[in-house]
């Protein structure tokens, strides 16, 4: 275990139903369609950082030719991870990335680790595995649209994430490249949406907003993509 490391409880105590927000996530393509603008990784090597249960990791090996690493830092999401793919799995976190500097082409950190002010060492970490030119992706989410982001405003839970005022300073000041993405989250019922969103936010906050929208297995949600080149 890494002294660094924070157990994610969302993921960590409800891995089934984080499975199904992983499905439900960006019904249309747009999120992945802007990734691949960002930093596309087809024929390169591409590391999910803090993959988790390793949802993802099939979907990027599916680009012949594309090296796939998963790094993550929770023993038991990892073990998951192992069981889905063949592609390595790796015992590591942001700040302590197994892998050999200027090695890869491509980085995501979807929700993972990088919370302004204080990640600073995994950036530099980032930045050390990248090849000249190659590009650190992370996907966050947008405080400032979407009815996810209202709810996160609302969220004590969310507090420790910052504001999107010191997240946007703390990537200008780094050169990174902001890109917006609106999308949702599209759950095959209204009780799937209402599992996910328990595991997201505290019980005030979820009960009020099904009392406002009863029936829906849909809520908008934006992205803030930051991208930073080596």
């Amino acid at each position: 275990m890494f002294p660094d490391f924070a157990r994610a409880p969302n993921i960590a105590d409800h891995p089934d139903v984080y499975e199904r927000e992983n499905e439900a996530i960006d019904p249309t393509g747009v999120l992945w369609r802007a990734l691949r603008a960002e930093a596309d990784w087809a024929g390169r090597t591409i590391v999910d950082l803090g993959c988790g249960t390793g949802f993802w990791l099939p979907h990027y090996a599916a680009d012949p030719g594309t090296t796939v690493i998963g790094v993550e830092p929770d023993p038991d999401l990892r073990a998951l991870a192992t069981t889905r793919v063949t592609t390595p799995v790796l015992a590591g976190s942001a700040e302590h990335l197994p892998l050999d500097d200027a090695s890869v082409d491509v980085i995501h950190a979807r929700f993972a680790y990088f919370f302004p002010p204080d990640c600073e060492p995994g950036l530099q970490e980032a930045l050390r595995v990248l090849k000249p030119g190659g590009h650190l992706v992370v996907i966050d989410n947008d405080w400032r649209h979407g009815e996810f982001g209202a709810l996160l405003t609302r969220s004590s839970w969310a507090t420790a994430q910052g504001t999107a005022d010191t997240t946007d300073e703390w990537w200008h000041a780094r050169g990174a490249r902001r890109t917006e993405v609106m999308s949702s989250w599209r759950c095959r019922d209204a009780a799937e949406l209402e599992s996910v969103l328990r595991i997201e936010f505290p019980p005030d906050v979820v009960d009020e907003w099904l009392a406002d929208h009863p029936g829906r297995n849909e809520i908008t949600y934006g992205y803030t993509l930051f991208t930073v080149t080596a």
